[in-house]
Parts: structure tokens; sequence; C-alpha cells
């Protein structure tokens, strides 16, 4: 294969890991009836805290960790809104966004110019010599190996375990779930968290790997991408593999052309996950189309205990 390929193709997995790592939260939480549109807010206060935290520290996984951990604290402001207040969860996600971008602007700003030390390139051995996969696959930094790790387990836990089972019929039918002796504000409370914990991981990803430095707004919309792959993946973790990176390469590809000089007009390509975006979620809100992509069918519906 064409090296430059090759390069774009490498590219396209580090630029779509951090909208997996926030697609896969959202599925969870989505699967167990909560819509979280917090997701843009999450990353980058998970941003901040993991480039923060990497500065003070020198360690990208304190940062990492930090990343996540803000990001699910902040994730437990929708949860206790949306389930135990039973709010409206758009207007409670959007809140989040709104609260997340503010809180991230205002305390980032010392931390604008500040160099830190962030996640390298590690080779997995053997592997990374295979031709053409070893290159895009294997010669990444840690942050996206833990990536190949999350989408298996997480189709795992949802399809091969007990647990991922209650937490489907939550999500499908509370009230037979409950009648069940399922705990519903648990099992809801433990997969928004849950997506806030990988949110504020694939913020930190931009700050710590992708970038190694803290840009206000850095996230630049990934949140809503990821979003719109939940419904683009049909929920299902497998599926967003594909979309991330294809969003990713996306973006690879429009920096490509940028080096190269091409006359074709970038912002076109800058647009089109945008575009696609909103065109999804257009689609997304018609009920035919939920029944037949298999959302949820109580997603975003709040639920209340009989007696």
């Amino acid at each position: 294969m064409n090296p430059v390929t090759v390069a774009v193709l490498a590219a396209a997995v580090r630029a779509g890991t951090p909208v997996l790592f926030a697609t896969l939260g959202e599925i969870v939480a989505e699967r167990a009836g909560v819509l979280n549109l917090g997701v843009e807010g999450m990353m980058l206060v998970g941003a901040l805290a993991g480039f923060a935290a990497t500065a003070r520290t020198g360690s990208p996984w304190i940062g990492a960790l930090a990343a996540a951990a803000v990001g699910g604290g902040l994730s437990v402001i929708h949860a206790l809104l949306s389930v135990t207040l039973r709010a409206n969860q758009v207007a409670s996600g959007l809140a989040l966004t709104i609260f997340g971008t503010g809180l991230s602007a205002f305390l980032g700003r010392g931390y604008v110019g500040v160099p830190a030390a962030g996640f390298h390139a590690l080779s997995v051995p053997l592997l990374a010599t295979v031709p053409v996969l070893g290159p895009i696959l294997f010669q990444q930094d840690p942050l996206i190996y833990l990536s190949y790790l999350a989408v298996p387990a997480a189709w795992y836990v949802l399809y091969r375990t007990r647990w991922g089972l209650d937490l489907r019929a939550v999500g499908e039918h509370p009230e037979a779930a409950d009648a069940m002796g399922v705990d519903v504000a648990r099992v809801r409370y433990a997969c928004v968290v849950t997506g806030g914990l990988l949110a504020g991981l694939g913020g930190a990803f931009l700050s710590t790997a992708y970038t190694s430095m803290w840009i206000e707004n850095m996230t630049a919309g990934r949140g809503w991408i990821a979003v719109a792959l939940v419904i683009f993946a049909t929920w299902d973790p497998l599926r967003a593999v594909f979309g991330a990176y294809l969003f990713g390469g996306v973006n690879a590809l429009q920096l490509h052309i940028q080096a190269t000089g091409s006359s074709l007009p970038t912002y076109l390509l800058l647009m089109a996950p945008y575009v696609f975006t909103i065109v999804v979620l257009v689609i997304a809100t018609q009920e035919t189309a939920r029944k037949r992509w298999g959302a949820p069918a109580a997603l975003t519906i709040p639920y209340r205990r009989p007696g």
C-alpha cells in the first residue's frame, strides 16, 4: 500500500479515537434509556483536567485518570437531574455542555501555552512489523491501545453478561425490569457515570496525546459527533469503530490535502462531519427511524416507580 495512504489511515485512527471513547460512553448511557447531550462539555472538562494533571505531575496516566474522574463527576449532575429529579434529558444535557464549556474556558486560562509531556507512540512487539496493519494500528500511543480493548469489552458486557441484560431491559422496558427486581435508578446512574468517564477519557486523549497542549474549545464539536455516531452505529459498540474512524479519516484527509497545497477548498471537508451529524440527527427524530434502527424504547423517558 502507498506509504501516504498508510500514513493517512494511521492519522484517521488517532483522530477518531477521542470520538470513539465518547461514543462508547454514550452508547452505554442511551442503552439504559438516558440521553446525554452533555458529552461536549464533559470532553472539554476532561481535556482540561487531563492536561492540568499531566502538567503538574509529569505523568499522562495520572492525567487520564483525572480526566475520567472529572468527566464521571460532571455526569453525576446529569444523572441527578434526569434520573432522580426526572428533568427533561435534552435540557439537562445542553445545560451540562454549556456549563462544561464555560468552566473549562475559565479554569483553563492559565494553561494556554504551557508545555506538558503527554503520551508518546509505543510500538507493539511483533504486531508493529505486520505489513500495512502494523503502522496503522500498532505504532500508536497507549490510549489508542486502550480503546482497542474498550470496544470488545463494551460489546461483551452489553450482550454477554447479566448486568448487560439488565441494562438493556432498563432501556427498553423499565417497568418490566423493575418488576424483575432490577434497580432502574441504580443502573441508569451507573451507565450515565460510565458515559462520563469515557467522555472525559476522550477529552484527555485530545490534550495529552493528540496535541499535548490545552486550547480553549479544543474538542471542536467532537462531542456532538459522538452523539450522532451512536445513531450511526445503531447503538452497537462494534459499529461505532467504523463511524469514529470514518470521521477521523475525514479530518486526517483534509490535513493531508492542506499539506499538499491542493486548490480544493478544505473548509468543505472540515464541514463534512458536522453536516453529516445534522443530517443523521434530523432523520433520527422520526419515530419510524428510531424503531427501525433499534433505538431503546425508553430513551429520554423518565421512570417513576409505581406506589
